[in-house]
């Protein structure tokens, strides 16, 4: 096993090409797979069927085969319920869906067995996070379908036709999209804090630099909590440093890359780079955020505002939110009214930038060998389409109506949280949904919050001004970087943590940045070039 799994992506990739013909769509083995025998049943079903309805068809169902991920543990789609909820999936999209569950810790390890038996692929493989260097090989070598002419059909693919094309162009080589991605929200990040403890001290929302800074000097030394001890650090921070990538943007940095005179250049070859860099250490010098922040675990990101030993917290919005979500299940009383839970206030941008994210987590992709018609890859690609209708997003996310919620004016009350094999029938199906063009129902919504609509809010409006990366699009066609940009990148972080934390100064910084170069950077920033220009001449 371990001697496969050893082959380059290239070997790999020749597997895949020189495959002999398609005897039959497989589902790839090996894992847990349901759906399949109900094909016999078939039904059929338009945009005006409801989950859970099935309707009598007198043709049968084309059949998709679709490995995804498992982050449940096996828990995934079982249950009293689990039959009858995959059935609506199968009635509303008219595909006989027969899904293999794969556990996240062996995801890669099965999608690179699964890339040498390209005749028994699944014709939808799922791949977690982003685009790594073997997919763009395999995708060079003809190994995924070319979507490029089907996803503007906007007739057969309502939703899917509604991709962002600069998040698309992410999944893409050499000009072809090779994958489908699942949308994440792009305005997410920003700036939260303890509302009571600005409250208590006099703070307004921080708009600028100095503000943030202000606040988290405040937050450290003036007892934010009234206990009348010095145990409260301004700014929640673990080993994760994405924090400073989204600082970074506050003070003129792009996001990873950034445009300058018409040529795109990492983050770390801008002036404000440094600037941003000097005022993390001042920060750090002075003791607004956790003097171990570089060693502590990210698993315990967040735990600092939970317990009230932070005040500040950069990163998602949604992290913000489930913050005040602990204050509330645990009685966290405010420091200015005791009559009211602790919450985190939301503030989108600081001098009027945040970050964007890469408008994605985790893509499909459709398999030359095993949707090797126009009529499979059709078929594969309806599928998700459909997918993405607001029942379909109602019934993965929420499960069945009757079962696990009932509507009350208009909004969905889930009747399930306590009973964790109810709510089973429905786990984990939500990774069958690219999302497009909208990550939640827009009609059949939970009942929010205030601070769920505060956070709406926030993210709508940063979504109109946070930055993306425009180097995205074009990383993919660095061969240099699908070797070891991604160890380069770790590399130039490390400096930074060290920097900020002392333990090597400009010089050092400036020495690893041009080390990165010479092992390879100074050829990305080329070969990322050269592709963002063909592109921008076309």
């Amino acid at each position: 096993m371990k001697t496969i799994i050893r082959r380059t992506a290239a070997s790999l990739a020749a597997g895949v090409i020189a495959a002999g013909a398609l005897a039959g769509c497989g589902n790839g083995g090996g894992s847990q797979t349901t759906g399949g025998a109900a094909a016999s049943t078939a039904a059929n079903s338009s945009s005006t069927t409801k989950a859970g309805e099935s309707k009598a068809s007198s043709g049968s169902r084309p059949t998709v085969t679709f490995s995804t991920i498992d982050f449940n543990a096996g828990a995934s789609n079982t249950g009293d319920n689990a039959e009858k909820t995959l059935d609506a999936i199968k009635d509303y999209t008219n595909t006989d869906v027969q899904i293999q569950w794969i556990p996240t810790d062996t995801l890669d390890e099965k999608n690179s067995l699964a890339m040498q038996s390209p005749d028994t692929m699944p014709m939808i493989m799922t791949w977690n996070g982003a685009v790594t260097g073997n997919i763009v090989t395999w995708a060079k070598q003809g190994a995924f379908v070319d979507l490029s002419s089907y996803l503007s059909d906007s007739s057969k693919y309502p939703n899917l036709s509604k991709q962002n094309a600069q998040v698309a162009k992410s999944l893409s080589v050499n000009g072809k999209q090779f994958g489908i991605y699942r949308a994440r929200v792009i305005g997410r990040y920003g700036l939260s804090y303890r509302k009571d403890w600005a409250e208590k001290l006099g703070l307004s929302e921080p708009k600028s630099i100095d503000d943030v800074e202000a606040m988290l000097k405040a937050f450290t030394e003036d007892d934010p909590d009234g206990d009348g001890q010095n145990d409260t650090v301004g700014m929640e921070m673990t080993s994760y440093t994405g924090p400073f990538d989204i600082m970074q943007t506050w003070f003129g940095c792009g996001n990873g890359w950034t445009e300058k005179d018409g040529k795109l250049i990492p983050v770390w070859q801008q002036d404000e780079y440094f600037t941003a860099l000097d005022w993390f250490k001042k920060i750090y010098d002075a003791g607004y955020m956790p003097s171990d922040w570089a060693t502590r675990q990210t698993d315990s990101w967040s735990d600092g505002c939970k317990k009230g030993q932070n005040g500040v917290y950069i990163d998602v919005l949604d992290g913000a939110t489930r913050i005040t979500d602990y204050f509330q299940k645990n009685d966290v009383k405010s420091v200015t009214n005791p009559d009211e839970t602790a919450s985190m206030n939301l503030i989108g941008t600081i001098n009027g930038k945040t970050m964007a994210t890469s408008g994605y987590n985790g893509y499909f992709t459709l398999s030359a060998k095993t949707c090797n018609t126009p009529e499979k890859v059709e078929a594969a690609l309806h599928f998700l389409d459909k997918m993405c209708d607001e029942d379909m997003m109602v019934l993965t996310n929420y499960g069945l109506e009757g079962i696990n919620y009932h509507m009350e004016d208009g909004n969905i009350v889930q009747d399930d949280l306590a009973d964790k094999a109810l709510s089973a029938n429905h786990n984990g199906l939500n990774q069958l949904v690219p999302y497009i063009p909208y990550t939640e129902p827009q009609n059949k919504t939970l009942k929010k919050t205030p601070q769920k609509k505060l956070e709406t809010e926030v993210v709508k409006a940063n979504s109109e001004v946070a930055i993306m990366n425009p180097a995205l699009p074009y990383l993919n066609s660095s061969a240099t970087y699908s070797s070891n940009g991604g160890q380069l990148d770790k590399d130039i972080s490390a400096a930074r943590t060290q920097y900020i934390c002392g333990e090597i100064d400009k010089d050092g910084l400036n020495a690893a940045i041009q080390s990165a170069m010479d092992k390879g950077y100074a050829k990305i920033i080329d070969e990322v070039n050269e592709a963002y220009k063909a592109d921008t001449s076309k």
